[in-house]
C-alpha cells in the first residue's frame, strides 16, 4: 500500500525492458478474444505447500474458491462491471507489467475505458489531458504533471502504461488530491479543515471496524519500526487514509458520469483495495456496487493471506530482480515552506545526519541552485554519483549556514566506513 506522506520511501527500482512490452500486449489482446465464456481450470486449490505455491506466475487465482481462472475467464468477469480496480505495490515493475497487460485484454472487449490513476492530483488533469492529446513530450508531461514533486517513484515504471493510453486515446484520469490536503486532515482531522477547502470532497463513510483496525495496527508497526514522530496520531493516520480512499472512489464515480457507456479502470495502491475495505467501501456508499477487483500475488506470499474476500481474482506476478544502485538520498523527510525545504526528520546513519543536518534546518540551496520545492531538492540529489560532495547552503533559525553532503562512494555504506 501507499503509506501517507508523513512516512518516507527511500526506494529505487530499474526501469524494465520495452522490447518486452508489445509480447505483452499482443499477448493479452489474444486472450481476451479467444474464446466466449468463462471457462475454469481443473479445481484443485492451489496450496502453497509442497506441491506449489498458492498463486503460480502468471496464473489467475479466485480466493473465495482457490481455483484457477484463464485470462479470458477474468477478463469475462471484469468486462461484465462498471469498475475495475488493478491494485498494485507502487515500486514493483512486475505489478505494472500485469497491469499493462490486464488493460490492453480489457481494451480489447471494450473499446471505450478509463484510466484513473492515483499517482496525479486532480490539479494536473489539464495535463493529462494534453498528453492524451499528444501535445506533449515526455519530458514536458512529467515535468507539467509535478511528477517527481508529487509522486517520485521511478516514472519508467508506469510510462508504458501512459504511452498505451496515448496510443490508444484513452482518456487519464487523475484521481488524487494534494499532500497539503491529505496532512492537514491527518493533523486537524475532516472536521477541522473548512469545507471550502477540501478539494471538492465530500465526507468519507465510516470504515468498516476490520479496516480500522487494521490500519491502526500498520501505524503502530511502521512508527515503532522508524521511530517516525511527526506529530500525527493513529486517528490522524486513519482519517488521511480514508482522505485517499474518498478522493479515488469520487473520481472514479465522477468518470462514471463523464463517460457513462465506458469501462474505468483504477490503478491504485492494493492497501486502498484489499478485502473491499478503502475505495469499494467508499463506492459502495456512493451507490457503485459494480465493481471487480483484481490484485498481483507475488510470490513467496503467505496462503493465509488468501482469505475469501481478498479479491474478485488474483495473478501470480514473480519479483524482477534490481540490478541498478540506489539512487543517492540524503535519508530525510522533507516539507516545502517559505524560502525553501524543511527538513522534518533525519534518519540516524544517513548522509545528511553524517554531514550534520538536524531536524528544523531550511535547504535553501543545493549545489548553486535555489531550492523551492521538495522536487528541486531531490531532483538535484538524484543527479549526484557516488562519492561525490554536494554543498548545501541552509537556514538555521536565525543563522545561514554552509554544510556539504558526502554521498559514500559504495552505494548503501555509511560515509564514514
Amino acid at each position: 500500500m501507499r503509506l501517507p506522506p508523513f512516512f518516507s520511501y527511500l526506494l529505487r527500482l530499474r526501469s524494465a525492458a520495452h522490447h518486452a512490452l508489445l509480447a505483452l500486449v499482443a499477448l493479452s489482446m489474444a486472450a481476451a478474444t479467444a474464446g466466449c465464456g468463462p471457462s475454469m481450470k481443473p479445481p484443485a486449490a492451489p496450496s502453497g505447500g509442497p506441491g506449489g505455491p498458492c498463486v503460480p506466475t502468471g496464473t489467475w487465482v479466485v480466493p473465495a474458491s482457490r481455483q484457477q481462472l484463464t485470462t479470458p475467464a477474468a477478463i469475462d468477469l471484469a468486462v461484465a462491471t462498471r469498475v475495475v480496480l488493478l491494485g498494485e505495490e507502487h515500486d514493483q515493475l512486475a505489478d505494472h507489467l500485469w497491469q499493462l497487460q490486464t488493460i490492453a485484454a480489457l481494451h480489447g472487449r471494450r473499446q471505450r475505458i478509463v484510466i484513473g490513476l492515483e499517482m496525479f492530483p486532480r490539479s494536473a488533469q489539464p495535463v493529462l489531458d494534453r498528453w492524451v492529446a499528444g501535445v506533449l513530450d515526455e519530458s514536458q508531461f512529467l515535468k507539467e504533471s509535478g511528477w517527481g514533486t508529487f509522486w517520485r517513484f521511478p516514472a519508467e515504471l508506469y510510462l508504458p502504461i501512459f504511452r498505451f493510453a496515448r496510443m490508444n486515446h484513452v482518456p487519464m484520469l487523475a484521481l488524487n488530491v494534494s499532500r497539503d490536503l491529505v496532512s492537514r486532515v491527518g493533523k486537524e482531522g475532516w472536521d477541522g479543515v473548512p469545507a471550502a477547502e477540501r478539494e471538492g470532497l465530500s465526507q468519507p463513510a465510516a470504515p468498516a471496524p476490520a479496516y480500522e483496525k487494521w490500519l491502526t495496527e500498520t501505524y503502530q508497526q511502521h512508527v515503532d519500526k522508524e521511530k517516525m514522530g511527526d506529530g500525527t496520531n493513529a486517528s490522524g493516520f486513519i482519517a488521511a487514509q480514508l482522505v485517499w480512499d474518498r478522493a479515488f472512489a469520487e473520481g472514479i464515480a465522477a468518470a462514471l458520469r463523464a463517460h457513462p457507456d465506458a469501462l474505468v479502470i483504477g490503478l491504485i495502491g492494493s492497501g486502498h483495495l484489499r478485502h473491499r475495505y478503502g475505495v469499494p467501501h467508499q463506492l459502495a456508499s456512493l451507490g457503485i456496487d459494480d465493481v471487480t477487483v483484481f490484485l498481483p500475488w507475488t510470490e513467496p506470499g503467505d496462503c493465509d493471506d488468501m482469505v475469501p474476500d481478498l479479491a474478485n481474482a488474483v495473478f501470480g506476478v514473480e519479483e524482477i530482480a534490481r540490478t541498478e544502485p540506489p539512487r543517492p538520498l540524503l535519508g530525510v523527510r522533507i516539507e516545502e515552506v517559505e524560502g525553501g525545504v524543511a527538513l522534518r526528520q533525519v534518519s540516524p546513519d544517513s548522509v545528511a545526519a553524517a554531514a550534520g543536518l538536524r531536524e528544523g534546518d531550511v535547504i535553501v540551496e543545493a549545489a548553486g541552485l535555489p531550492v523551492h520545492a521538495t522536487g528541486d531538492l531531490q531532483e538535484i540529489v538524484a543527479r549526484q554519483a557516488p562519492g561525490t560532495w554536494l554543498p548545501l547552503r541552509v537556514r538555521r533559525g536565525k543563522s545561514e549556514l554552509q554544510i556539504v553532503a558526502h554521498f559514500p562512494s559504495v552505494p548503501g555504506h555509511h560515509p564514514s566506513e
